[in-house]
């Protein structure tokens, strides 16, 4: 498949620099069959063109150090976003691939970076306090004459210059914080503003004043407001089973019928409401001759008005749960078709009457929580990718674009005529 692929981008970038280079369809190869079989790193990928008869022969015999592969890996992730395209066009020519419904969900994948190197608004302004304090204190013991005081294999100077580059870390951090604050607020306030002249619009309509007024954004950085020092881009999100770790929030969007990837998104923010529209564009910009798609399940994460009047906008039927199901309903549900909804129903009650009705639970049920789980599951548990090898948001952006083109060979090989 990787033979099939236009790599002239990656061709061109390796022209006249250097002694002879490997072939840039060798290097793709060894990453998509390592992240295809669970193995990410590139030196144990190095290691496998040795030992694996598989790896040994992609690799036609040569041997890619692990500097070559991890250098190759981080210089084109841009370039995989066209590669997973042609993948997608590869797909529709064996008849494996026909966009109609999709699946739409997100899952937490652990940043590489640990949370412990985070550091919130509030406690840097308590280390600060506590680092100058002793950074005084060590001065002023350095000043004495009579340093008998200094305990005995303690560097002064040392100790001094340590906790300064600390200081000088932290007030980094702190501009950083103070600048992700200062984008926050201008994205509120603009909202703010446009539920202030929504909510006056309908005052006039009516003329009647509308309920309690929308709240106003406060300005400058919160005492809970993070960053991370080996990965700043990454934030710390609640994970499934309870706890928070430093991650990434991976969104894909999965065909109901082969259960390929064809869309994804990597987000910073851990609630997915807000990324229903990003997902819709980046399925308009596929190639028309890949289809259009005509459904969209989601869970009740994504639900929002906003969101359902974009799927609309997009002539894709939305099927996004408004709360979640009970585990027991009764058994005539099932078979009955609900109520008619009045005349004044709200989008989130005509949202939940669709699901209920026997087409919409025929749509819903077997496929939002059967199509994109098997997958992450899959990518997680049997691939045992956990951990993203790259740092900063576009970089493990490319990295999952890489997983996810994994992911569809290994699933093309399946669905194949044999």
């Amino acid at each position: 498949m990787v033979d099939r692929l236009d790599v002239s981008a990656l061709e061109k970038a390796y022209a006249g620099r250097g002694n002879a280079a490997y072939h840039p369809s060798v290097l793709l190869s060894l990453l998509v069959y390592g992240y295809a079989t669970g193995v990410f790193s590139s030196r144990k990928l190095e290691r496998a063109t040795y030992d694996s008869v598989a790896f040994r022969f992609i690799a036609a015999g040569t041997h890619p150090d692990h500097d070559t592969l991890a250098t190759f890996r981080r210089r084109f992730l841009d370039e995989l976003a066209g590669l997973f395209v042609q993948v997608l066009e590869m797909a529709r020519e064996m008849k494996l691939l026909k966009l109609g419904t999709l699946s739409l969900d997100g899952t937490k994948v652990k940043a590489n970076a640990s949370r412990h190197s985070a550091l919130s608004h509030g406690h840097i302004e308590q280390l600060e306090i506590q680092l100058k304090a002793e950074v005084a204190s060590l001065l002023a013991l350095a000043e004495q004459a009579d340093q008998s005081a200094v305990p005995d294999g303690m560097n002064l100077p040392a100790e001094i210059a340590r906790r300064q580059a600390r200081l000088e870390a932290m007030a980094a951090a702190k501009v950083k914080i103070e600048e992700q604050a200062k984008a926050r607020f201008e994205k509120e306030q603009a909202e703010y503003e446009a539920k202030l002249a929504h909510r006056e619009q309908k005052a006039k309509e009516s003329g009647k004043p509308g309920g309690k007024p929308p709240k106003p954004p406060v300005a400058g950085p919160k005492a809970q407001d993070q960053l991370n020092l080996t990965d700043e881009q990454s934030r710390i999100m609640p994970v499934p089973g309870g706890g928070f770790n430093q991650a990434y929030n991976a969104q894909a969007a999965v065909d109901t019928s082969s259960m390929l990837v064809v869309s994804l998104t990597v987000t910073q923010a851990c609630n997915d409401k807000e990324q229903v529209v990003p997902m819709l564009a980046q399925l308009a910009a596929l190639p028309a001759s890949l289809g259009q798609p005509k459904e969209l399940l989601a869970d009740t994460g994504f639900y929002s008005a906003k969101n359902v009047e974009a799927c609309e906008a997009c002539s894709i039927d939305p099927f996004i749960a408004v709360k979640r199901d009970e585990h027991h309903p009764a058994p005539q549900e099932r078979f009955t078709e609900p109520a008619a909804l009045p005349a004044d129903a709200t989008p989130a009650q005509v949202m939940a009457h669709k699901l209920k009705t026997k087409a919409g639970r025929a749509l819903y049920a077997p496929c939002a929580s059967k199509t994109v789980e098997p997958v992450f599951g899959i990518i997680k548990s049997v691939l045992g990718f956990r951990q993203f090898s790259c740092a900063a948001w576009k970089k493990v952006s490319g990295e999952w674009t890489l997983v996810c083109l994994a992911w569809n060979l290994k699933r093309m090989a399946v669905l194949r005529p044999q």
